[in-house]
């Protein structure tokens, strides 16, 4: 993994106030990776109160680098304070769900599959295709239930590639991509997509975490249709994925009529 930071000469000590996903959020962004990739999310009322608060003492951040020598300081800090991020989000009734997630006609796609399959490359082709695509996050969106309804929304976490948009959009489908010569897409029942999940978020460190990311997970079953998208790098996936995905819920929709 490698990251490309910017100096940005600001004072070291600086907490401020985030709108991330729906939540008020205050951290310290130091001088470098990020503090450039925040800046989007940046509060309008600096005096307003925080849902939560991010914290990583340099002690801590030494201990964290010296497992992980290939990471600069800065690129441990950016890491880090993202894990934390969505450990505390599980308090609020949100997950990670390491995928490439896009917008398209005001509702979420999201693409997950192990690092190396193609995640990214298929939502860029989703772009290259219909034009009226948005990135929300490119790696690491968070999933969170607002009233009745599962939103992704952007983070600054976003992975080694700076694509993200602070927004909260509706979620129409989550998808999981398998390589394969020709495209096909399925509805994946519950059993069969909580292990997939499952080796693509954070696994919670108590029992309690764990309760709450289960419980997550169950409303996110019932609520969002999930897909195995078995695709090669082409248009035609993208088109596959798009009609599948559609034609499916176009069907429910019509049954429910």
């Amino acid at each position: 993994m490698s990251f490309h930071t910017k100096r940005s000469g600001r004072a070291d000590e600086v907490l401020e106030l985030f709108d991330i996903a729906g939540l008020k959020v205050k951290m310290n962004c130091k001088d470098g990776l990020l503090y450039e990739r925040s800046r989007a999310y940046l509060s309008d009322g600096q005096d307003e109160k925080e849902d939560f608060s991010l914290e990583l003492d340099d002690d801590r951040l030494t201990r964290l680098n010296d497992n992980v020598p290939s990471l600069t300081r800065d690129e441990c800090y950016y890491v880090y304070m993202g894990e934390g991020f969505y450990r505390r989000l599980l308090d609020f009734d949100g997950l990670l769900l390491h995928s490439s997630c896009i917008e398209k006609d005001g509702e979420a796609y999201l693409f997950s599959a192990r690092s190396g399959t193609g995640k990214s490359t298929h939502t860029h082709l989703w772009m290259q295709t219909f034009g009226d695509v948005r990135m929300i996050n490119d790696d690491k969106p968070a999933v969170r239930k607002i009233g009745d309804r599962f939103y992704a929304c952007g983070t600054p976490f976003s992975g080694k590639n700076d694509e993200s948009s602070n927004v909260c959009v509706p979620i129409r489908a989550i998808v999981f991509l398998q390589r394969a010569k020709e495209n096909r897409i399925e509805r994946l029942d519950p059993a069969a997509a909580i292990p997939l999940f499952l080796s693509q978020t954070i696994r919670p460190s108590t029992e309690e975490y764990m309760t709450k990311a289960l419980s997550l997970l169950d409303g996110i079953l019932k609520s969002v249709p999930v897909f195995m998208l078995y695709c090669n790098i082409s248009e035609q996936a993208v088109h596959t994925a798009y009609d599948g995905i559609n034609k499916y819920l176009n069907e429910v929709k019509e049954n429910e009529n």
